[in-house]
């Protein structure tokens, strides 16, 4: 006699199999990656899965682009991007918005600046510039869901991504899998994301131009505590934002900053605050809804952290090693992480 079928487990592990890709079926896996830990972990992910290092391309968006432009990311973000490629042997692609976030902020009755990218014959691409209206912003993005507002994501990072994909050639070519880190645990419109599903991008039945693209979270469902044990089980050494206390690794002067973050950049790294103060009484329009950065940080208390790893986080060159002998968790984790809802 058969065995009852046990519908519960049958349609979960349907419903997993269809947020799971077959990784074999892909020419390439694309990770947009933030130096951060979600994004350390997607890697990881990959290569645990036995993905060739060869295969895996590391996309990252520099936030305050290429020109002088030093408002928002920490200034060793780009580096050590470059040096955890390097360490696992993946190929490493920069792309930005021309002028980067100030000059978006900036825009008055001007038209959103051109992307531009590395492609891999390392010369520089740029699209964009010339279509859309002209228009003012003139004040911080807010701390909202929505990226009408919270236009910083989707001027400097979910565009620029979707003009890379759409405008480089080799994205025509074979099927790409592009990877993120959204996990479920951040917040409840997160828990809403597909693990996966074809990306905005994807054109696989265009009549000229065919692109096969999908998306994949495949951290979605990880916790915290999962993050942190992969990158342990690694030895890799998190982005310097940890060792100084921060939950996150997204730009130094984050909109989402919690009061203490804000006071330890106002406390340790006053030349990255004061621009950010300035900006709010020039425009009369703070980041947040009733407070100023000041006022926020008055409410914080400092994190207390190595001043070498402030040095570092400030300096245009990681020269720490990416792999070490003793791991041990950074002060930043499981700490307060602030972020987009």
């Amino acid at each position: 006699m058969n065995a009852p079928v046990d519908l519960f487990a049958l349609l979960q592990a349907t419903k997993e199999h269809a947020e799971a890709p077959n990784l074999a079926d892909y020419d390439r896996f694309l990770v947009w990656f933030s130096g951060g830990k979600d994004s350390l972990a997607c890697v990881l992910h990959l290569l645990e899965c036995g993905v060739p290092p060869a295969k895996i391309e590391i996309g990252h968006h520099l936030v305050d682009g290429r020109e002088s432009s030093r408002l928002m990311d920490w200034p060793v973000t780009e580096s050590y991007v470059q040096a955890f490629a390097k360490h696992f042997g993946l190929k490493c692609y920069m792309s930005w918005r021309k002028g980067g976030f100030e000059r978006e902020m900036l825009r008055e009755n001007q038209k959103t600046a051109p992307v531009a990218f590395e492609s891999e014959d390392g010369t520089v691409h740029e699209f964009g510039g010339d279509g859309g209206s002209e228009n003012t912003r003139l004040k911080f993005p807010q701390t909202s869901a929505d990226l009408r507002v919270r236009y910083c994501s989707s001027a400097v990072k979910i565009d620029v991504g979707a003009r890379v994909l759409v405008h480089e050639p080799r994205f025509q070519q074979g099927k790409t899998l592009v990877v993120t880190g959204e996990r479920a645990e951040e917040s409840p419109s997160r828990a809403m994301y597909k693990a996966f599903e074809p990306h905005r991008c994807d054109l696989r039945n265009g009549k000229k131009v065919q692109r096969h693209i999908d998306a994949w979270r495949p951290v979605h469902k990880w916790t915290e505590a999962q993050v942190w044990a992969i990158i342990e089980r690694h030895r890799v050494n998190p982005h310097p934002a940890y060792w100084i206390g921060f939950g996150r690794a997204s730009c130094r002067t984050c909109i989402f900053s919690s009061p203490s973050g804000w006071a330890t950049v106002r406390h340790y790294m006053p030349k990255a605050f004061i621009p950010i103060a300035t900006y709010e009484r020039r425009f009369g329009y703070t980041i947040h809804r009733t407070k100023t950065v000041d006022q926020l940080a008055d409410s914080g208390v400092p994190f207390e952290c190595d001043a070498r790893w402030i040095t570092i986080a400030d300096s245009f060159e990681y020269t720490e090693p990416i792999i070490v002998d003793s791991w041990t968790l950074p002060p930043g984790a499981f700490k307060e992480s602030a972020g987009p809802s």
